[in-house]
């Protein structure tokens, strides 16, 4: 009875000591009233159920581009596969051209004035130079011609149905539209539209968010209908596209999806070269050179062509176009299949584009696909842009250009970065299709943290993101700081990219590297991948798949990093020595030893190092009484003859910062001889806050530090050591560098 009595009172502190600050949960306590309950569609594994299912819309479009007004004009057949068990009496069409129009929700995200604006920004925030933007509609109509009635929203259109879509049917309708082509240079966070080259009077065309496209209509949401607002991306249905694209007839066009039609748009010498580059797996092979490109420049065509594209199985469709592009290509191996790395960019870009964009593609192919799962398209092409970096299936427009033919290494290495970051981008979200305008840290932050791996795998010499990168971000204003399960558009653009996407990769890294262990952490990974590639995911089946494929709980981690804004900053507020001695040891060293222990604790509270020496600690033999009911008695003689002379060390951890982790000691030995003892998070569960727990060294011990391989995002190194260094870490070095 007194043994239960003494267990129900410990637990009964226990919560009395986490209620103080968490009065109705804890941090061990399970997310489930946080994340979506499993149903038939979506399974408790975090896989997708017996009865999920997901919409389809397959495309058939004609577009034109007229290169001397900048307008983009097209007429498109959607058929609409109503896969859900609802019958839909209007569909949802996403028209984000419209978010150019001045009187968007997005206009002047720029928000306020400032002391000493360039021009740039000013026009950002007032747009006082205007010009038009958005879609116009020509027409929406069934197969039969007839008229379908709309009504438009902004970035969103909402198609009234003349009669409901039954579950289980289909429909085709057509669209026909157009819209200007917007200046890239007129936006601050421009995705998509023209850069014009005043010194050849030419243009790079950059065709994305271009055509009207179904929103998506799920089981946990219905219509995803938000607004796009810039940073929210997409959330898009998978579809077979046919897309005619005609341009100038000497520009060239990068696509979404397989070529067609080779030899209508494409000389002999051409298409032998790309003939070449398909045996091509060790260097990229020049399809259109530098010279036949500045020729190219000189002279415009009044004719038009007409490139056929298709793509199977994608979630959206882009392209670029322009007679100043340079092409290469370079085969690659995959297990069963071999693909197309490529990359277009006018000669402004070169020497680097030419000696490095290729290889990056190669590189992100190469390690994406080990990690997850093979590429599965014919092409990966890199285009080069001014700035920014943004994705498509098969295609990504990159960011990186040289200066006179001249590129720093910091720059080229974030030119590549970049490229990396963007094909990388062909998996999360293009094929593991999770909602990027809800949960943009689905695709950036898993993007980024293989990403990350292929920067330290291929490029060892570049920096790539450590726990150490996301220390002055956890560390930061609270007041502004928001979690990680945070929509897009509700992000301070300040906060954005540590929150999207060095957050959940610094914490993808910790259950890699420090929690799960790489061999199970990867094996369920890849599982997640597979499981979702070509469907929806959420973050709950995220959280529930890394669950299932490690048997680990890892709520405890989910709750901390994902659902709140605390940081790890743990301390090591004191550390014990003592020494269980035979009752033969001469009573002066004894004398000596306490005298020693009493000193240390008057010269101010508790020891500040071990020069006092140990605790001498008498043990007694066990009373019958603690024994309760056992008749067997422990071998006492044996345990003391194990304990005799070894060193006790009682070391006491406080959590200040709120996250609990699993804590990694490093005791360093006076014959300079060192160790490591690993405490998994569950230390924790009992008391959120403080921490005892004991250790038999046979050692003496000099120094003991906290996480010394700085594997937890510690924000502060200063209180993880005993003794007290009074140096500066490399750590906190590296951490005010700036």
């Amino acid at each position: 009875m007194k043994l239960i009595t003494s267990l129900c009172l410990i637990i009964f502190l226990a919560l009395n000591i986490q209620s103080q600050n968490q009065p109705w949960q804890g941090k061990f306590e399970p997310i489930d009233n946080m994340i979506d309950a499993p149903n038939s569609y979506r399974s408790a594994s975090g896989a997708p159920g017996k009865a999920y299912w997901q919409q389809r819309a397959d495309y058939k479009i004609n577009v034109s581009l007229n290169e001397t007004n900048n307008t983009i004009s097209g007429e498109e057949t959607i058929t609409y596969y109503n896969n859900s068990p609802d019958d839909l009496s209007y569909l949802w069409i996403q028209l984000d051209q419209n978010v150019n129009k001045k009187g968007s929700e997005d206009f002047g995200s720029l928000n306020s004035m400032a002391d000493g604006m360039n021009t740039k920004q000013m026009q950002s925030l007032t747009r006082v130079i205007d010009f038009p933007a958005g879609y116009s509609i020509k027409y929406i109509k069934d197969v039969n011609g007839v008229a379908i009635k709309s009504l438009v929203n902004n970035t969103m259109m909402k198609v009234l149905l003349n009669e409901p879509l039954k579950a289980g049917t289909s429909m085709s309708f057509s669209i026909g539209w157009s819209y200007p082509i917007t200046d890239r240079n007129m936006f601050m966070l421009s995705r998509e539209g023209y850069e014009y080259f005043p010194e050849d009077d030419n243009t790079v065309y950059l065709i994305a968010l271009w055509f009207p496209r179904m929103a998506v209509y799920n089981d946990t949401e219905g219509w995803q209908n938000q607004q796009f607002n810039r940073l929210g991306e997409f959330a898009l249905e998978f579809g077979n596209y046919e897309v005619n694209i005609t341009v100038p007839e000497d520009h060239i066009v990068a696509s979404t999806g397989e070529l067609q039609n080779p030899s209508d748009v494409l000389t002999k010498t051409q298409i032998q070269r790309m003939d070449l580059a398909r045996t091509s797996f060790n260097k990229p092979v020049l399809i259109v050179t530098q010279d036949e490109a500045i020729a190219n420049e000189k002279t415009k065509s009044n004719q038009l062509k007409t490139w056929k594209f298709k793509a199977t199985n994608v979630r959206d469709f882009a392209f670029a176009s322009s007679r100043k592009f340079i092409w290469d290509a370079q085969a690659v191996k995959l297990a069963d299949h071999t693909t197309m790395a490529m990359s277009f960019y006018p000669k402004e870009g070169l020497p680097v584009w030419q000696e490095e964009s290729t290889q990056a593609v190669v590189n992100a192919l190469q390690v994406y696909s080990e990690a997850t799962f093979d590429y599965p398209y014919p092409a990966a092409i890199s285009v080069n842009t001014s700035n920014i970096g943004m994705e498509f299936p098969m295609i990504s427009f990159n960011g990186g250009r040289p200066k006179n033919g001249k590129i720093s290494d910091r720059a080229k290495a974030g030119m590549i970065g970049t490229i990396v970051h963007e094909v990388g981008h062909n998996w999360f979200p293009m094929i593991i299709s999770s909602d990027e305008r809800k949960w943009m840290w689905m695709d950036e932050g898993l993007n980024t943290f293989i990403h990350q791996r292929t920067i330290a795998e291929r490029y060892p010499d570049f920096n790539s993101t450590t726990p150490k990168t996301i220390v002055p971000f956890m560390s930061g204003d609270k007041s502004i700081m928001r979690p990680i399960m945070t929509t897009s558009d509700n992000e301070l653009l300040s906060q954005f990219g540590n929150n999207f996407y060095m957050k959940p990769t610094v914490g993808l890294q910790m259950l890699r590297n420090s929690i799960v262990g790489k061999e199970l952490f990867d094996q369920a990974f890849k599982e997640y991948c597979n499981r979702w590639k070509y469907k929806h995911p959420n973050p709950a089946d995220l959280f529930r798949t890394l669950e299932d494929a490690t048997a680990t709980d890892l709520d405890w981690f989910f709750r901390g990093w994902f659902f709140t804004t605390d940081h790890v900053d743990m301390e090591l507020s004191n550390v014990k020595w003592f020494k269980v001695y035979e009752e033969s040891l001469n009573i002066e060293d004894q004398n000596k030893t306490v005298k020693m222990k009493i000193e240390g604790e008057n010269s101010g509270g508790k020891a500040k190092d071990f020069s006092s020496g140990p605790e001498v600690i008498t043990m007694n033999s066990t009373p019958d009484q603690a024994y309760g009911g056992f008749l067997s008695r422990l071998d006492e003689s044996e345990i003391r003859k194990k304990i005799q002379g070894k060193n006790i060390y009682e070391v006491t951890i406080k959590n200040i910062g709120g996250l609990v982790m699993p804590v990694t000691i490093e005791w360093l030995f006076k014959d300079g001889s060192t160790e490591i003892d690993i405490l998994p998070a569950e230390i924790w569960r009992l008391n959120e806050y403080e921490i005892k727990r004991t250790f038999v060294k046979d050692k003496e011990v000099s120094q003991v530090n906290l996480d010394p391989n700085f594997e937890f995002a510690d924000v502060d190194m200063n209180n993880n050591n005993f003794p007290k260094k009074e140096e500066a870490t490399d750590f906190e070095k590296f951490k005010n560098k700036d």
